[in-house]
């Protein structure tokens, strides 16, 4: 694999618990910096937004700041959680907003909750992204002859505790599948958290079947129908459905951390994506953004106000008949 270009620093995080929502919560023995995350807006509202700030109190971006490795020598990545298991509102790393805060999608005008298509209710996984990646569109997979979709690579992560929306884990990455959403590249990565009391025992793909039967199964059939219910025909997947292994996920997403690199240090071009941050870009890039900066672009936002009723809608099960 090709070495990506080093015009950028690395950075080491960890981040600080905290109780939900007011910032996300995870602690490593191995690294000293801490990291809070801070609501604006309304939450349930297009007005709410999910800051990260560093140890500090200086802004940061979670797609472009926070480091890939939480231990590169094992192979050990962070995972940004996004939307905590069993939630149905889809959060989401803004990649188009100036220090790319979590928001929830918005489509026609309204916020986008997914369907409980029966018999899943929510996201039937911690669901989040891992930060300094990116599904290049302009780059066509060998592998599923589609092009990227334009955002970091997905996590689903497996282990017994329910994440908090904004927390930061350290995952151990089992294996990968394929999906062809609307003919782009979504590769969905499957995790588990290393300090879930039964990491040891998950070490590639076949241990997930062994040990938690039907879960690879139910992933498959939620990503094929949860866009069906939006009128949108069932998703395809590549090698017949199958997920591959450890191996063949890691190097996955180091080839999505490598155009990520490609697309901070400007070799590749941003297109509507913000890649503005704080603590990466150096020298005289116009991605480098000062203290200064983004503290004013977060102050534009609405200060956090009161919560806003879910709809009773979300709750409802979606059933039709299976193809």
């Amino acid at each position: 694999m090709r070495d990506g270009p080093s015009c950028y620093q690395a950075v080491a995080v960890v981040f600080r618990r905290h109780r939900q929502p007011e910032a996300a919560k995870t602690r490593s023995p191995h690294l000293n910096m801490s990291f809070t995350v801070e609501e604006r807006g309304n939450p349930n509202s297009p007005s709410y937004r999910l800051f990260f700030k560093n140890g500090e109190g200086k802004y940061i971006s979670p797609f472009h700041d926070i480091p890939i490795y939480a231990d590169e020598s094992q192979n050990i990545f962070h995972m940004v959680v996004e939307v905590p298991r069993w939630t149905n509102a889809k959060m989401e790393i803004a990649t188009k907003d100036v220090l790319n805060p979590i928001k929830q999608d918005v489509k026609k005008g309204k916020l986008r909750y997914v369907a409980n298509v029966f018999p899943h209710k929510g996201y039937i996984w911690n669901y989040g992204a891992i930060p300094q990646t990116w599904e290049d569109p302009a780059h066509k997979d060998k592998d599923t002859n589609c092009c990227g979709d334009n955002d970091p690579i997905d996590v689903c992560e497996i282990g017994s505790r329910v994440c908090i929306r904004g927390e930061v884990i350290k995952v151990k990455v089992l294996g990968i599948l394929a999906m062809i959403d609307e003919g782009e590249t979504d590769w969905k990565v499957i995790a588990i958290n290393v300090e879930d009391p039964e990491a040891n025992e998950f070490n590639n793909i076949s241990d997930v079947q062994r040990l938690k039967p039907g879960y690879l199964e139910a992933t498959v059939d939620w990503f094929r129908r949860y866009k069906v219910p939006d009128g949108k025909p069932e998703n395809r997947f590549a090698f017949n459905e199958e997920f591959k292994d450890k191996d063949f996920a890691t190097e996955v997403i180091k080839s999505t951390h490598n155009f990520w690199k490609a697309l901070i240090c400007q070799q590749t071009k941003a297109g509507e994506l913000n890649c503005k941050n704080t603590c990466v870009s150096v020298g005289d890039s116009p991605y480098c953004c000062s203290a200064d900066e983004a503290k004013a672009a977060v102050g534009e936002t609405c200060p956090c106000g009161k919560e806003e009723p879910i709809p009773s809608s979300v709750d409802k099960w979606f059933y039709y008949e299976r193809k």
